[in-house]
C-alpha cells in the first residue's frame, strides 16, 4: 500500500493520467482494472477514473510494492501488460522469437518496455516460469541479438544453464544463421564467398572495409548465393561464418549490391523510388549444429527452424521464389 498526496502542480488532471505518470511501471490495462475494484481511492473512497484531482487529495494505492520502484531496464518488463511476441518455438528451456524490424532487443539507453527482451520476461512472469521475487540474480536473457530494422529470429534462454551453453555453442561457430536480403543489382557469380576486414567506428556506429588488417579490424566471412533476380533486384540467402556488426550489409555494399532500404551503406535514390526507409534483411532460418556435446539442450542437435519467407515484407512485395 502506498499514498500519495496531490500538489498543486498536479490538480485538475484525470485519476488515471495523473497515476500512469506518477507510477511509470504500472500498466494501463492494470491501472484501470485497480481503479474498476477500488483498489486506488481518493480520500478514502473509490472514485472513477476520470475523477479531477483537488489540491491535497490523499490516494490511497492499494497495489504491490515492486510498481513503485524507479524504471530501470531490468525490471521494465513490469509495465508490459499484454506480451506482444511471435513465438517461433519453445520448450521448457528456451524461446525462438521472431523480432520484428523497428523492435529493440535492448534499450538504447533510454528506459523502454517496448523492447523485445522486456516482452519475453512479463510473458514468462505471466506464465509463472519465471518469478523474480526467488531468484537472487537471474533473469531470462537474449543469446543473440538483431539490429532494430532487422528482423529474424532470435534465442531467449529461461535459465542460466540455457544462457550458458547456447552462448558457447555461439561463440564456437555451432549454430548456423541464414539471413535473406533484397540487395540492389545482380550478384556475380551467384554464390560465392565474401571475405574482408572489417573496422568498427564507435562512436559513429558505422563499419568500414580494410583491405588489409589493421589495429582493431576484424575478419569477416560471408557465404551468400542468389535465390532469385527481378527488376534490378536480387533476392540472397546469406550464411554467416562470423558474427561482426553491420557485417552482411557492409560487405554487400562493399561488393556492389547494396542492401535496399539501407539509409546507412545502400542508395539513397534507389531506396526513395522504391518507398524503403530500413534494410531488407531478415534472419530467417537457425540450425543447431551441435559438433560438440550440449549438455541438457542435447534434444537439439540437427534440429533446424524458420520464418516463413511469406511473412516475410520485401520477400512478397518483390519477389515470387517459394523457399
Amino acid at each position: 500500500m502506498k499514498e500519495l498526496t496531490v500538489g498543486s502542480n498536479d490538480a485538475g488532471q484525470r485519476l488515471d493520467r495523473f497515476l500512469s505518470k506518477a507510477v511509470p511501471l504500472l500498466p494501463e490495462s492494470l491501472l484501470q482494472k485497480y481503479i474498476r475494484l477500488k483498489r486506488i481511492k481518493c480520500n478514502g473512497k473509490a472514485v472513477k477514473r476520470d475523477y479531477r484531482l483537488c489540491a491535497g487529495d490523499l490516494l490511497t494505492l492499494y497495489v504491490n510494492d515492486e510498481f513503485f520502484e524507479k524504471p530501470r531496464e531490468n525490471n521494465a518488463w513490469l509495465k508490459v501488460g499484454s506480451p506482444k511476441l511471435n513465438i517461433v518455438y519453445e520448450d521448457t528451456n528456451l524461446l525462438l522469437v521472431d523480432k520484428k524490424p523497428g523492435i529493440l532487443c535492448h534499450s538504447d539507453g533510454t528506459w523502454d518496455y517496448h523492447t523485445l527482451i522486456a516482452n519475453i520476461q512479463a510473458y514468462l512472469a505471466i506464465k509463472g516460469e519465471w518469478r523474480p521475487k526467488e531468484e537472487n540474480s537471474f533473469t531470462p536473457a537474449l543469446c543473440n541479438r538483431i539490429d532494430r530494422n532487422t528482423g529474424g529470429i532470435v534465442i531467449a534462454a529461461k535459465n542460466a544453464e540455457t544462457l550458458r551453453v547456447i552462448n558457447q555453442k555461439i561463440k564456437d561457430r555451432e549454430i548456423e544463421k541464414f539471413y535473406l536480403c533484397a540487395v540492389i543489382g545482380k550478384p556475380r557469380p551467384e554464390s560465392g564467398m565474401l571475405e574482408n576486414e572489417l573496422f568498427k567506428d564507435a562512436v559513429k556506429n558505422t563499419v568500414y572495409v580494410k583491405n588489409r588488417p589493421e589495429p582493431g579490424s576484424r575478419s569477416a566471412k560471408t557465404e551468400y548465393r542468389v535465390l532469385q533476380s527481378r527488376n534490378n533486384l536480387s533476392l540472397v540467402e546469406c550464411r554467416l561464418l562470423t558474427g561482426r556488426t553491420h557485417q552482411i550489409r557492409v560487405q554487400m555494399a562493399y561488393a556492389g549490391w547494396p542492401l535496399l532500404g539501407d539509409g546507412k551503406y545502400g542508395r539513397e535514390d534507389i531506396n526513395r523510388r522504391y518507398h524503403e526507409h530500413g534494410q531488407a534483411l531478415y534472419s530467417w532460418r537457425l540450425v543447431f549444429e551441435f559438433q560438440t556435446p550440449a549438455e541438457h539442450l542435447e534434444y537439439l542437435r540437427g534440429k533446424e527452424f524458420r520464418i516463413d519467407p511469406q511473412k516475410i515484407d520485401f520477400c512478397t512485395e518483390y519477389f515470387d521464389t517459394v523457399l
